[in-house]
């Protein structure tokens, strides 16, 4: 069965289906022959590739000429592609909708986007008058995996007033390490999660975490924590030392609202009020710094076995610490550090750094790296004011990713 797409989970960019020329009445022309050696094909996009919702696509093609449509040219033609659709009927024009993609300008490359999930892509040429060649000039069919982080999603709109905030806590304060976190809304109403009603949501709590991307779904993790029943109120437990507050409301399928409605990030410190040592304290290893045994860094993007493209952003988060620049000596707080190919460093002193050890000592948690293609290595590892590593270590393990290699183009 054919797959549909409601418009507002398929969108391409603005004005692609605009750009296709004019489609002839059905039957109007006899199918062009093709030269049996004419192809056309993806450029840079594998079989079974993952990629987000939004991307570039762009086209090859061999022994025929690009034109665009309604140009009556021997030995031409114009681009369409077939979204998670079968060839269409060969003696008819190709159908112009979101599952057929019409590149009448002669464009030879476009950006769309899909929903998560698995697609299937396929090119097909069409003449002056979008019917196919005889033979049929098609590509190879494309199966792609889009992420489901990467969609981006419809917002709801706000009023400019509307606000959250913290109910009694301030930038600065120092809590206790099991604290009841409060918070409020004004300006609009608070509903639950899943309850479409206009002008709603629900809170949201960002712990030591950036904000997140405001045109997808706010994450659900240990450093995104929701409250889809309309609480307004938590009761947190927090490691010693500084950490990082922040609310953001969400709609009703958890996106945050156009404008967005947050409140400033506030720094608090948590504090065991008996003063004593945690374990890790204790045992920390003579000339490293202590950092609690559930502290973990983590890769974002990419995962571990992905196949990325060779400019890629990798991104990284950090869970029960907090992110300091280097050279601030706070308590459970560090930065992160990139390995690229290279074993795990040495853990009793400074991390190196080169070109295979990058250190992000603003306290970055992204990176836009270039590498060759093939596959690499990929490390994490949390290093303090000095960029020596934890006791005990917060790192991730090696992760392999392969890097895709860009399609040759022939001359012609």
């Amino acid at each position: 069965m054919l797959k549909t797409f409601p418009v507002r989970e398929l969108v391409l960019i603005v004005g692609v289906l605009a750009l296709c020329g004019p489609l002839q009445a059905q039957g109007q022309s006899a199918r062009k022959t093709a030269r049996p050696d004419a192809k056309v094909f993806f450029v840079d996009l594998k079989d079974g590739q993952t990629v987000p919702s939004r991307f570039m696509v762009k086209f090859g093609a061999e022994n025929v000429d690009i034109v665009a449509a309604g140009v009556a040219k021997p030995n031409s033609g114009h681009h369409h592609i077939l979204v998670d659709a079968p060839l269409p009927p060969l003696d008819q024009p190709i159908p112009s909708d979101l599952n057929h993609l019409h590149f009448g300008r002669a464009q030879t490359e476009a950006e769309i986007i899909l929903p998560a999930g698995d697609h299937t892509l396929q090119l097909i040429l069409g003449d002056n008058d979008h019917l196919p060649h005889n033979p049929p000039i098609v590509s190879e069919v494309v199966h792609v995996h889009v992420d489901q982080a990467t969609v981006e999603k419809p917002r709801s709109p706000a009023p400019p007033g509307a606000s959250v905030s913290f109910v009694g806590l301030e930038d600065g304060a120092t809590i206790p390490t099991k604290a009841t976190i409060r918070f409020a809304i004004a300006g609009m109403k608070l509903s639950p999660a899943g309850s479409n009603e206009p002008m709603s949501g629900h809170h949201h709590l960002i712990v030591d975490a950036p904000t997140p991307d405001l045109d997808r779904e706010i994450p659900s993790d240990p450093n995104h924590l929701h409250f889809g029943r309309g609480q307004t109120q938590v009761d947190l437990t927090l490691t010693p030392g500084p950490h990082t507050l922040q609310l953001l409301l969400g709609d009703h399928e958890h996106v945050p609202h156009d404008p967005p409605v947050m409140s400033k990030i506030i720094h608090v410190v948590a504090s065991d009020a008996s003063g004593a040592q945690t374990p890790a304290q204790a045992s920390a290893a003579p000339g490293r710094t202590p950092a609690p045994p559930d502290a973990a860094v983590y890769f974002i993007y990419p995962s571990k076995g992905a196949l990325i493209y060779p400019n890629t952003t990798v991104r990284f988060g950090l869970r029960n610490m907090g992110v300091a620049p280097a050279g601030v000596t706070k308590e459970n707080t560090g930065h992160h550090h990139l390995l690229v190919d290279v074993e795990t460093p040495a853990l009793d002193g400074p991390i190196p750094n080169d070109p295979r050890h990058l250190h992000f000592g603003a306290g970055q948690t992204e990176k836009k790296i270039t590498l060759k293609p093939g596959k690499h290595t990929l490390q994490l590892i949390l290093g303090d004011s000095q960029h020596v590593p934890f006791d005990p270590p917060v790192m991730t393990e090696r992760i392999e990713v392969t890097v895709m290699a860009p399609k040759k183009r022939r001359r012609r």
